[in-house]
């Protein structure tokens, strides 16, 4: 159960959500306008209060939003992704650069870690970031990057040290103005802000560096430890927002006389998806609370059951919702045919369906789950 002040954010958020409405583009680029929006509603501050920020808090506000408006989602989430390793890891002066820019919406960050052939491995980065003088030179490309090539901002995972793995990367802070930086938005599936980068001998002084040398993947990890239980969480808001919608048409539709919802065939599928969606909701809501806990091992495995399962429901959700509708939720301009676009892509950033499954197995074969 949610105490009422954390039921008032869920409301808030997902209130926030509908009014951005009229704002939201779907344009598949950055959007400036939606950014400062968030801010100017009081949602981008949320990510920085003095006491730190709450996994559960942040998985509400996903959750509510992405019930409401998934492109404000998915701007509210890149907007503490990118800026979460520059809070956690950056000098104070530059911490206080570029945080309050972001937290306002007047800044826009981007985590740049996935390369064209470094995705589930991200041990295997081969962009790399040689010495030159005090600082450093980056020469490579980042692939499927979220508010590339548009960003103010990029945290940069590279190799410091050949062929360490994961022991041989850094984490850098570069300017998206940076000479040698190149970029090309991406069409997708699902018109988000995503595109490649080009490095090209890019420089890095020394006070950029995030963290320490070749201790970048920490830095990698103490952010996704963060926000992947709220992956589960937007997830959870697309899976309520297609199971209401079915619902509420299988209560209104009529066919041979009478209301679908009394047809079992359609009464059966949508307690199923009731009932997925509840057991997500609470995977979310126990990874988070391992993570406001401190409780680092349980985190893992809860973590990764939180995001496979509510990742999957949401599909088989939005999947089952479209078939209640039929051809009506098949119209572009149908909030399902929205939300079945969007619904994809979650199974796969920020670790794999796959890779989930790896780590819960790890987990169960380390006795932390039983």
């Amino acid at each position: 159960m949610l105490t009422p002040p954390q039921a008032a954010l869920l409301e808030e958020a997902e209130a926030v959500g509908r009014d951005l409405a009229s704002v939201s583009r779907h344009s598949g680029r950055v959007d400036r306008e939606l950014v400062a929006a968030l801010a100017d509603a009081g949602l981008l501050p949320r990510l920085y209060p003095p006491e730190g920020l709450s996994a559960m808090d942040l998985c509400l506000i996903r959750q509510g939003l992405a019930r409401a408006n998934t492109e404000a989602e998915t701007a509210f989430a890149m907007q503490g992704l990118g800026s979460y390793p520059i809070y956690q890891s950056a000098r104070p002066e530059v911490r206080d650069r570029w945080i309050p820019a972001v937290s306002r919406g007047e800044v826009v960050p981007a985590f740049a870690l996935t390369e064209p052939e470094a995705g589930s491995d991200a041990a295997a980065l081969s962009l790399a970031a040689e010495r030159d003088g005090t600082g450093w030179r980056l020469s490579g490309e980042k692939a499927w990057i979220s508010n590339a090539p548009d960003a103010d901002v990029y945290v940069v995972f590279a190799r410091t040290t050949p062929e360490a793995g994961s022991r041989g990367v850094s984490a850098f802070l570069v300017p998206g103005d940076s000479p040698g930086l190149t970029g090309v938005a991406v069409d997708m599936l699902s018109p988000h802000p995503i595109g490649h980068l080009t490095f090209d001998g890019v420089p890095v002084p020394v006070e950029h560096l995030l963290g320490e040398v070749d201790a970048g993947f920490a830095v990698a990890m103490a952010t996704l430890d963060l926000f992947r239980p709220s992956v589960g969480a937007f997830a959870v808001g697309m899976a309520e927002a297609a199971l209401r919608i079915a619902a509420e048409h299988a209560r209104r539709r009529e066919a041979f006389g009478r209301p679908i919802f009394e047809f079992q065939a359609v009464s059966h599928r949508l307690a199923e998806m009731a009932t997925r969606v509840n057991a997500a909701r609470l995977l979310v809501y126990e990874a988070a609370r391992a993570y406001d806990e401190g409780d680092r091992d349980r985190l893992k495995g809860a973590a990764a059951m939180a995001k496979l399962y509510a990742t999957e429901t949401a599909q088989y959700v939005v999947d089952g919702a479209v078939q209640v509708l039929g051809a009506q939720a098949l119209e572009a301009t149908h909030p399902l045919a929205g939300l079945y676009r969007d619904v994809r892509a979650p199974r796969i950033y920020e670790g794999t369906s796959e890779i989930q499954r790896e780590i819960i197995a790890r987990q169960l074969r380390l006795g932390r789950l039983l």
